[in-house]
């Protein structure tokens, strides 16, 4: 059998009000015995607790039917293991997610099965438990089929003996259950907590020896810049719909804006405010979000993207923000995936560098600027070194800063090997006979300047220049953002550097504008600033100090 869970048609899908789901039900006998349950199950908060069948739109079953007709029952192994569903506040998601779990407990055939709903906090543990107890309490046929605990959150299969129970993360261990389906709601509040993918992955072990066991991710989307596990579950799942990862076992629903909508900034018009809220007009009122967005919008920019990211599953980054850095705007455009710093050398007629930072609070940024043989493209690499004084100081970005470990854009070292890291590469590149100029702060790291002067790097031999900050960086900046617009800055899109330009704040002068470093709060932008000092030194057009070994001798 062969299948695919990309959906290449999903923006036009979406705009149109069209499934999602990208594929018929692999088992359609078994979709339609999940659905007969699902849709007799009642929505206790809604007048007359009717039943699902009465007042659930569409999506609602197809989602259903999706991820119980994955199921071969004559093998019982299911076909398609992970679902990611990803849709803004207020639509059933809950509630829907809550009542596949006691579907998945009503058709279970393993005695003594276990399904686990995982919460990120208790408090969202509490909401969880309480739409599938309701649902069960609602029918007579079920509250005689079904006990519920809800001193324990747990709904045990008279019959079977299966059970069903609902687990904070904050307040339990998630280790050796034997999972036959996990629910993971809130995934975006998981992505803000260290070692949560390691939580995770203890969660799903069951899977392993329960070939009919599931996975179901629901979402809204983050308050903040998509970090840890939530991010890499989201580009993951993009990646599959949009058809650059080919992985049927996994099937994204992803209700959210294309591109388009995007850059026009359309998600502003009401009218298009169905496209991540697919119960707009049932358990989403539309004038509800008008007068929220009216309200937000004279609180602030921060009450705004929070507005966005939660009605309407807005990826929020610097891009929404009017004080933003322009090129975070454009950052994406100047990405060339696996450029690092061998092809950025072997590209190159001539390198600068550029160093920032280096406090304990601080990334201490590293960036190399090459200028391109033949189309004099600029081709960039960045990196950062830390302490583990640096670490343990900035607990608020722990989840980015292991992500960027495992990325390999961030490296930690102890003090004052940050140091002989940055000579390290300065030597690389100058050996190479690429090097022009080193840039560092007028104002930097002392010790740097003399560690370069030991390998020959010094202002009288002409390789190091002291860049002067603030007003005097916007010309190259003004320089990067241009050069990302027309295509000619490349750099690899690491998360590192994508996370530094969103962290960067502009501020108005009465002559120009600048980035201020001491408002970017606990968003760092040292690299950043490294690809600035960079970026001023080959804005003059430098020639290298001595020849490649790239170069035919």
């Amino acid at each position: 059998m062969e299948w695919t869970t990309a959906c290449l048609d999903w923006e036009r899908r979406i705009v149109a009000g069209e499934s999602l789901i990208p594929c018929a039900p692999l088992f359609p006998a078994e979709a339609e015995a999940a659905l007969a349950i699902m849709r007799e199950l009642r929505l206790v908060d809604v007048p007359n607790s009717p039943r699902r069948r009465e007042i659930c739109r569409q999506f609602v079953f197809d989602i259903t039917a999706a991820i119980f007709g994955a199921y071969d029952a004559a093998t019982g192994r299911r076909l398609i293991r992970e679902f990611f569903w990803l849709v803004a506040k207020k639509n059933d998601k809950s509630g829907t997610a809550a009542a596949i779990m006691v579907t998945a407990l009503l058709r279970n055939w393993r005695e003594s099965g276990e399904y686990f709903i995982l919460s990120p906090t208790k408090e969202i543990s509490e909401n969880s438990f309480r739409p599938a107890a309701d649902m069960i309490r609602a029918d007579a046929v079920l509250n005689d089929l079904l006990h519920v605990n809800d001193a324990q959150k747990l709904i045990t299969h008279r019959n079977t003996g299966a059970t069903l129970k609902v687990v904070a993360a904050d307040s339990e261990t998630v280790g050796g259950k034997k999972t036959i389906g996990l629910l993971v709601e809130e995934l975006w509040l998981f992505g803000k907590r260290a070692g949560a993918k390691n939580m995770l992955r203890e969660a799903m072990g069951g899977l392993a020896a329960r070939p009919e066991g599931f996975v179901l991710y629901i979402s809204t989307q983050s308050d903040e810049p998509p970090a840890g596990v939530f991010d890499e579950k989201l580009s993951y799942f993009r990646a599959v719909r949009d058809g650059e990862i080919a992985d049927p076992r996994s099937m994204p629903i992803i209700y959210e804006f294309p591109k388009p909508y995007i850059e026009q900034k359309l998600y502003l018009l009401p009218e298009n405010w169905h496209i991540p809220n697919p119960n707009l007009g049932a358990s989403v009122d539309e004038q509800f979000l008008r007068d929220q967005y009216d309200k937000e919008k004279r609180a602030g920019d921060a009450a705004v993207n929070g507005f966005l990211a939660k009605h309407l599953n807005v990826e929020i980054n610097q891009a929404l923000r009017a004080d933003g850095w322009a090129g975070a705007k454009v950052w994406e455009r100047g990405i060339e995936t696996g450029l690092g710093l061998e092809e950025v050398l072997e590209r190159s007629e001539v390198c600068t560098v550029g160093f920032d930072g280096g406090g304990l609070d601080d990334l201490f940024g590293e960036y190399v600027i090459g200028r391109e043989r033949g189309s004099k493209n600029w081709l960039a690499w960045g990196h950062a070194l830390i302490s583990p004084e640096g670490l343990e100081r900035r607990k608020a970005n722990e989840v980015h800063y292991q992500q960027f470990i495992a990325d390999g854009d961030l490296t930690v070292v102890n003090l004052p090997d940050d140091v002989a890291h940055a000579v390290a590469l300065v030597e690389r590149i100058r050996d190479a006979g690429l090097l022009a100029q080193v840039g560092v702060d007028a104002a930097g790291i002392g010790t740097l300047v003399d560690e370069l002067e030991k390998i020959g790097v010094s202002q009288d031999s002409e390789q190091l220049g002291a860049i002067k900050q603030g007003i005097g960086l916007m010309g190259a900046i003004k320089t990067v953002e241009r050069k990302l617009v027309n295509g000619t800055f490349r750099h690899n899109g690491s998360r590192m550097m994508k996370w530094c330009a969103g962290n960067a704040i502009t501020v108005a002068t009465p002559t120009a504008m600048r980035i201020d470093r001491s408002i970017a709060g606990f968003g760092k932008i040292d690299p950043l600033m490294a690809l600035f000092n960079a970026a001023a030194l080959m804005s003059m057009n430098p020639t290298a100090s001595g020849r490649s070994f790239w170069e035919v001798a």
